[in-house]
């Protein structure tokens, strides 16, 4: 398996095991996380496909440290694994920060 491949799923695996395993904020069962995520992915569609076009790439991929699949606009699918890795973290450590803090007050 290409390792940006590899890295993508196991952050994503990563991900999702704390989540399930740890922290329980119930945040990937919320519509609002869904929208939140689509909202993401609608900006990240825009700007990853202008700098990963194949016609006029600004960041180039190794051709063997990925599957070579891309969708819309020549974006790797693996960008994708890995907006999904990053935004999630971020918003189960917001939401676990929240979490907290309202336990305190």
């Amino acid at each position: 398996m290409p390792e940006y491949t590899g890295l993508a799923l196991v952050a994503v695996a990563g991900v999702v095991a704390l989540e399930v395993g740890g922290l329980h904020t119930g945040l990937l069962q919320t519509r609002a996380y869904w929208i939140s995520l689509a909202i993401c992915y609608g900006f990240m569609i825009g700007v990853n496909g202008w700098l990963t076009k194949l016609t006029a790439p600004i960041v180039i991929y190794d051709r063997h440290a990925a599957t070579g699949w891309r969708v819309p606009w020549d974006i790797p699918v693996e960008d994708y694994l890995f907006a999904f890795a990053l935004l999630t973290l971020a918003m189960l450590c917001w939401d676990a920060a929240g979490r907290r803090e309202r336990v305190r007050q």
